[in-house]
């Protein structure tokens, strides 16, 4: 409202337009294309995510740092940001950021403007004050400066939100931004039991700068945060979806209970647990893992691969990536299958022979039909989870997402991984896509009591019974590529997200983590979080699965202490040897797995497990089978229903 009353005063009119980042795109795209920049090299999404950061920081062109134009489009960022902004002024328009952005050039260039408001609005109340940019910083500062009347509600601990440009800054430096603040500590906490609160306490101590406070609460005591260790993602949802059950049993809601995970990919291995417990669930915040774009567009690929009649996933893919097949040609293909009664490939194959398509289109319709014959043509020849990598990284789909700077594009990455992940659990592509679809038939209602299933980012104001937070791992969480790239401010930040999730819990909090993860389809050691280590020990019960006591932690932590080691058996959690374990952060350990570890290159692996060729075993998702081979912990086994599987021998038990 302030804006379009004095729009005159920054070179628009009162009836301007607000851009949606459709229309942001599309302008940026004719800027790019008028000044030769390949936006296939350098592309638009990219440039708008710097010029989105830079007005998060109240930054026009001319006050951008000369250390941040970058190399995108070797160096012409900020000239390419200078002709948006005249562009949108020519069209009468703004984008989301100009609203605070020129808001700021009004205050600052207009002093009387800027005093009429500061005499309208006398008292400022601002909520969630840990979340604001500089931009809006900066906007309120000017406001207050001359009642000073302004009173902001937030809290550091619960700042979480940088990648959408929140600056915590603005909180930490309350005081000496505003001198002579009243500082309120609003420590009675009416949400989670003490224990809950000492644990997320011990954690969130480990930020430096912190405004500090010492929540308590009237609730009773509670039970302790348990904290387990599996062997890997799949033996973690099924001790979530255990417990669930069990909790049901007696009589807890299913909706006041919540899995909150770091990464959307990790929600892949609980949904499918729980359709197979008929548990029913809902995805907060975001499609099932099914349902997401990526991996429906994925799944398409797979389904012309293994039958190239189906059209529905010809039509989704054909174009995606873009291959320059416009709209006219896909018509001209639609009319040639329905007048020659075809599939699409066929009518495709058709039109690639003839003349009736342009030249270019022709090229990339015939590149896009031979690269799926070539496929075809490798399903019996190489493994499922190999094809499946392939079809993804030689269509270009990968490479899209990679060159996709939008803050989701990292996440949807993630999902692809997952994906293959998902693949390798299946003998063959086909046993996978009949899978899916049988999910996808589970997944329609979302109505009535469910778990909810959600990131950690989603969850923040939420409040839950009970919540698990799985996956507590160096590199998932703290979350590697956040940490590589802010350093010490996105470790920070990703411990303040743990003490988010912890304190989403009213009753009950479980906390873990695998000892394995398979990427890309094969295994790799996992390490668990310096977050495990950092909760307070009085307040924490410790359940390591059997043959995970001496599960590795970063900078070794707790792996070496008794304490860690007896937790499974009765044993104090970490007890004395918490002082011991801290002395000895010196590097990382090797996985020292006694029944179920993942082999170091070189190292033995003692066979506990004792069994043998011929033994009879179970397993509790191929059911009932026969030892043919056993290799390490690794076994060669012969199921009934299944048919041949390797295995690792903790995953099986004697039948």
């Amino acid at each position: 409202r302030i804006l379009r009353r004095h729009a005159e005063a920054v070179g628009l009119t009162s009836n301007f337009t607000i851009l949606d980042t459709d229309d942001q795109l599309r302008l940026l795209k004719q800027i790019m294309t008028a000044a030769n920049v390949d936006e296939r090299r350098w592309p638009a999404r990219a440039l708008l995510g710097a010029i989105e950061r830079w007005k998060d920081r109240g930054l026009v062109p001319d006050k951008v740092p000369a250390g941040e134009t970058g190399d995108f489009a070797d160096g012409r960022t900020v000239a390419l940001y200078r002709d948006y902004q005249e562009r949108l002024q020519t069209v009468n328009a703004v984008d989301f950021g100009d609203l605070l952005l020129h808001n700021l050039t009004l205050f600052a260039a207009q002093p009387e403007i800027l005093a009429s408001y500061q005499r309208r609005f006398r008292y400022l109340l601002v909520d969630e004050y840990q979340d604001t940019n500089v931009a809006q910083y900066l906007w309120l500062r000017l406001l207050a400066q001359q009642h000073k009347n302004l009173c902001c509600v937030g809290d550091d601990d619960q700042s979480i939100y940088s990648w959408r440009g929140a600056e915590i800054g603005n909180i930490l430096k309350f005081e000496s931004d505003f001198p002579g603040a009243l500082i309120v500590r609003l420590e009675e906490n009416y949400r989670s039991t003490p224990e809950i609160l000492a644990a997320a306490a011990g954690v969130i101590a480990h930020n430096r700068g912190r405004l500090g406070k010492t929540l308590w609460t009237r609730a009773d005591g509670g039970d302790k945060v348990t904290v387990r260790g599996l062997w890997d993602a799949e033996q973690e949802a099924r001790w979530a979806g255990d417990e669930i059950e069990a909790l049901q049993r007696k009589g807890h809601a299913l909706s006041e209970i919540a899995i909150l995970v770091r990464a959307g990919f990790q929600t892949r291995e609980f949904e499918e647990r729980f359709i197979a417990l008929a548990l029913p669930y809902r995805v907060i915040g975001g499609p099932r893992f099914y349902e997401r774009q990526e991996i429906r567009d994925a799944l398409a690929y797979l389904r012309l691969v293994r039958q190239p009649s189906d059209d529905l996933a010809f039509e989704r893919i054909v174009n995606v990536p873009r291959r320059g097949i416009g709209t006219a040609t896909l018509q001209l293909l639609h009319a040639t299958a329905r007048a020659e009664g075809l599939p699409l490939v066929e009518a495709a194959r058709r039109l690639i022979a003839g003349e009736k398509v342009p030249k270019a289109a022709r090229n990339s319709l015939a590149g896009f039909i031979a690269a799926l014959d070539r496929w075809r043509a490798e399903v019996d020849r190489v493994s499922h989870t190999d094809l499946v990598q392939s079809v993804l990284d030689e269509s270009g789909y990968t490479a899209m997402w990679q060159a996709d700077r939008s803050p989701d594009a990292p996440g949807r990455l993630e999902n692809l991984k997952e994906l293959v992940v998902a693949i390798a659990e299946f003998e063959n592509l086909a046993g996978f896509l009949e899978h899916v679809s049988l999910v996808m038939d589970n997944a329609a209602d979302t109505s009535g009591d469910m778990v909810n299933l959600m990131t950690l980012h989603s969850a923040k104001g939420l409040e839950f019974d009970t919540v698990f937070l799985p996956g507590w791992e160096e590199g998932l969480f703290p979350s590697l590529r956040s940490v590589e790239e802010h350093g010490l401010k996105g470790l920070e930040e990703e411990r303040r997200l743990a003490y988010v999730g912890l304190t989403r819990a009213r009753h009950r909090a479980f906390v873990s983590f695998a000892a394995n993860r398979r990427i890309h389809g094969q295994w790799q050691s996992a390490a668990r979080s310096r977050f495990v280590d950092e909760l307070s020990p009085e307040h924490v019960e410790i359940v390591t699965e059997l043959g995970l006591g001496m599960a590795p932690s970063f900078g070794s932590g707790l792996a070496a202490s008794p304490a860690w080691n007896g937790a499974s058996a009765g044993g104090s959690p970490w007890g004395a040897a918490w002082n011991q374990s801290h002395m000895a952060r010196a590097g990382r350990q090797p996985l020292l797995i006694e029944s179920a570890r993942v082999p170091l290159r070189g190292q033995e692996v003692p066979k506990v497990g004792g069994f043998s060729v011929g033994d009879r075993v179970f397993h509790q998702k191929f059911g009932y089978g026969t030892i043919r081979k056993v290799e390490d912990n690794k076994l060669d086994i012969n199921f009934e229903h299944a048919g041949d599987k390797k295995v690792m021998d903790a995953f099986v038990e004697r039948a």
